[in-house]
């Protein structure tokens, strides 16, 4: 086992007893080879459906296309795929108002008073400042050390700022003068701006796998004092982290915070990348919140203007090639009326020659088709890709560094006609680019690729085809509205069927915001929370690669993976988790004091009923039930006469069973 990640002072090896390298063991085995977990459930068979019963006539049911779930599964099903799990007492609220009710609140977030969430945000004061300001209070560090007056060491990030440096730099200077704008070095335009597709296949982190930084530190360790870096440039990401898990928990808009992972996943932005970090919390905030449930072709346009976008992808730098020469015509026509001369000396203009004019970059041509729109199955060719670059040309960033927003350039934006999917577009200016959404959200093969994303999130790896062409019929015929192709996919039948039932592993987020919520804890800061979720393999905001996390179990499943899962389940549970607060005995049903006996088999049977709904696996059960005797779990010595269950390490261990990872 790898030591804990973080600085010197709090790194320390774990060692994984026994006890959690078997269930470890167990689990990968279970999710492994287990397709899905209803196989047999008869250590508590009182938990399957009668089979002289339709489900469809229970009133909890009422409006919805349920046969093979009982009423129970059904709303288990419901918090585990619409929201991030059940908290204690959800399940009775609602069978009290029906799960149809629940499921159109959930569908209309608006409706859903949510003050109680936005008053724990409160102590995250960057989520509600713009990208400016969030440059001018929380400066990298040589800024700030350069408005100080102080020289600061050497690191490891001067290369990648330098790169942002000299990007910001040239947008700078391009914004001055004509001729200033199209003198970019190629070092600079091509080789030192780097590319995600260029850094994927060297540097990505495999998912499942813990990455070092801010967020993935050891989550116990005990923090610095808060002035020491309160005002750093990665408390912004750490902010917008905190505030994610911080939703997840206790937004009772739970759809909501679900399709806005899914959608950033969708439209990813690496928060690594230079000026991005300073830009995402307005991209998640304004860009992606807004319309999760909204149009898809409002999406695709606001991720296309957007700063976060722009510079994750190069787009700001794209420019017609041609540009500078015509550029420098006009100039020379304007001096030549003016009663002018060209001044440029011969050893300038050599110079110049030297010199790789501005250019077409392709990065955000290609993945709005592959990754955002038509699907890499879409029906497009290298050609295409040239073309939609060609479209956007000119769409920018005005002032990176000082007031980082979007911007349509028409010098370098390449005039001629393009081809698109067989289609001629001559529209002109920024025209150009808005026919070319239009085209591809209203292309069948966009609607085939968003619905099949959507179903394989909400319903299975390999969603049924039925399924996703109805899905994609309602995308095509509501004009890509997200809320009525969701619609049609939960009140589908395929939805409620046995097979989907559990069929999905938790993302390492997904893992820990429904362990959270499924004890109820009470959390005072969610920052250790966020570094359990990158210890188990996914830092938020740090996937590289622009196709965001993946959305299928065999990324999630490694035996190392899941011995961290199990970890974080006895840590939260026993109360160890710092700012995390949760009343295991309550909880149970047992406020026994700690010298009083507890039947275990009985706090088994609690726990598997409160946090797996009642279903386990006997090979799950017979699992832990051989470990009730251990002296771990007993807290007492092998001859020792008095047996007193450990109720957290019994729960921990329900919470990292094979049944709790899936959803």
């Amino acid at each position: 086992m790898e030591p804990l990640l973080g600085d010197s002072r709090s790194a320390r090896p774990l060692r994984p007893s026994p006890l959690r390298s078997v269930l470890a063991w167990l689990l990968a085995s279970a999710l492994f080879f287990a397709p899905c977990l209803d196989a047999a459930y008869d250590a508590y068979p009182a938990a399957l459906p009668a089979k002289d019963k339709r489900q469809k006539h229970d009133p909890v049911l009422k409006g919805l296309p349920v046969t093979d779930l009982t009423p129970d599964e059904a709303v288990f099903h419901a918090l585990n795929r619409l929201a991030y799990g059940p908290r204690p007492g959800d399940v009775e609220r609602i069978k009290q108002i029906g799960l149809a009710a629940w499921i159109d609140q959930q569908l209309n977030p608006n409706s859903i008073e949510d003050k109680a969430v936005e008053s724990r945000l409160e102590a995250l004061p960057t989520l509600h400042l713009g990208s400016a300001k969030l440059m001018q209070e929380y400066p990298q560090p040589k800024q700030a050390a350069k408005q100080a007056g102080v020289t600061p060491p050497e690191s490891k990030n001067d290369q990648a700022q330098a790169r942002s440096d000299a990007a910001a730099a040239m947008i700078a200077r391009d914004s001055q003068a004509d001729a200033d704008l199209m003198a970019a070095p190629k070092s600079i335009s091509e080789a030192n701006i780097s590319s995600p597709m260029k850094q994927a296949s060297a540097n990505v982190t495999t998912p499942g796998t813990a990455q070092r930084g801010a967020l993935s530190v050891d989550p116990n360790a005990v923090p610095r004092a808060i002035a020491d870096d309160s005002k750093r440039p990665q408390r912004v990401i750490e902010e917008l982290a905190m505030a994610k898990m911080t939703r997840a928990i206790y937004s009772d808009r739970q759809l909501l915070q679900v399709m806005d992972d899914f959608w950033f996943n969708h439209f990813n932005v690496f928060a690594g990348k230079g000026e991005d970090r300073y830009y995402l919390t307005s991209y998640e905030r304004d860009v992606i919140a807004p319309h999760a449930l909204g149009k898809f072709k409002d999406l695709v346009s606001d991720t296309a203007k957007s700063p976060a976008m722009l510079f994750y992808l190069d787009n700001f730098l794209s420019a017609d090639p041609r540009a500078a020469q015509r550029l420098a015509q006009e100039r020379a026509i304007r001096q030549r009326a003016r009663g002018g001369f060209n001044r440029v000396s011969q050893n300038a203009q050599a110079q110049n020659k030297k010199k790789q004019q501005r250019g077409l970059n392709e990065n955000y041509g290609r993945e709005l088709m592959e990754l955002h729109t038509l699907g890499v199955d879409g029906g497009y060719t290298q050609k295409d890709v040239t073309e939609v670059a060609r479209c956007f040309t000119g769409w920018t960033i005005e002032k990176p560094r000082e007031n980082p927003q979007f911007k349509f350039d028409e010098r370098i934006h390449d005039p001629d006609p393009k081809i698109v999917l067989g289609k001629k577009l001559h529209s002109g200016g920024m025209k150009d680019a808005e026919q070319v959404i239009e085209l591809l959200v209203k292309n069948p093969s966009t609607a085939k690729f968003i619905s099949t994303k959507l179903a394989r999130r909400f319903v299975s790896d390999n969603p049924p085809p039925a399924l996703v062409a109805r899905m994609a019929e309602t995308f095509k015929s509501s004009d890509g509205d997200i809320r009525a192709v969701m619609h049609a996919m939960i009140y589908s039948p395929e939805f409620w069927t046995r097979d989907a039932y559990r069929a999905k592993i938790k993302t390492p987020f997904e893992f820990v915001a429904s362990a959270v919520r499924a004890l109820g804890t009470d959390v005072d800061s969610s920052m250790p929370l966020v570094q359990w979720v990158a210890r188990i393999g996914e830092p938020l905001y740090q996937c590289q690669p622009p196709t965001g996390y993946p959305d299928r179990a065999e990324t999630w499943v490694n035996t190392g993976a899941l011995l961290n899962r199990l970890n974080f389940s006895l840590a939260l549970a026993g109360n160890k988790v710092r700012g995390s607060r949760a009343d295991v005995a309550a909880l149970l049903g047992t406020e026994a004091a700690p010298d009083s006996k507890t039947d275990s088999k009985q706090v088994l049977d609690r726990a598997v009923q409160l946090f797996l709904g009642g279903q386990a696996a006997p090979t799950t059960v017979e699992a832990l039930q051989k470990r009730l005797d251990d002296p771990q779990v007993v807290q007492a010595k092998l001859d020792d006469p008095v047996k007193h269950v450990d109720l957290a390490m019994v729960t921990g261990l329900v919470l990292g069973a094979p049944e709790f990872q899936r959803r």
